[in-house]
């Protein structure tokens, strides 16, 4: 796994919380620098109260990537999109993300913390943190995911 940009962004709502300290503990004990922009436990929450700071400082070129949790992996992934240069992709399993960061140069993954095991979310980390954007015929394609018709 790569350290470029070493310095994480990571949140969660109550329905992601355990997940994403599972996962923050394993990217520390790979010395990845976390920016944790919470929740701090498993109490109700609502999810844009955390994705919202998360996505901002991703879109404003702060922080380069971004991992983010709900129960279902949705909210938050539509919350981060709603920001020009965040690029959020919900994804259930390696080869999505592994075509996420190939294609579509996300830089930020939403995870569903109630449908998949944590073992399988460290894994699709591993995949996002050390796939690289083709670029390519993709290019053209990414630039056109922030315009909007008028």
């Amino acid at each position: 796994m790569t350290k470029v940009g070493s310095m994480l962004a990571m949140a969660s709502d109550h329905g992601g919380f355990a997940m994403k300290e599972f996962i923050k503990q394993k990217l520390q004990e790979q010395d990845y620098e976390i920016k944790d922009f919470g929740t701090q436990s498993e109490d109700s929450v609502d999810y844009p109260d955390f994705i919202h700071p998360l996505a901002f400082e991703i879109n404003n070129g702060n922080i380069e990537k971004g991992i983010i949790m709900c129960g279902s992996g949705n909210g938050a992934q539509m919350t981060a999109n709603k920001y020009p240069n965040v690029r959020a992709a919900l994804c259930w399993d390696k080869e999505q993300t592994m075509l996420t960061r190939q294609h579509n140069d996300a830089n930020v993954l939403s995870l569903p913390g109630r449908f998949i095991s944590f073992e399988t979310a460290w894994e699709m980390v591993q995949v996002f943190l050390s796939t690289d954007f083709e670029g390519g015929r993709h290019i053209q394609r990414v630039e056109k995911i922030a315009q909007i018709l008028k």
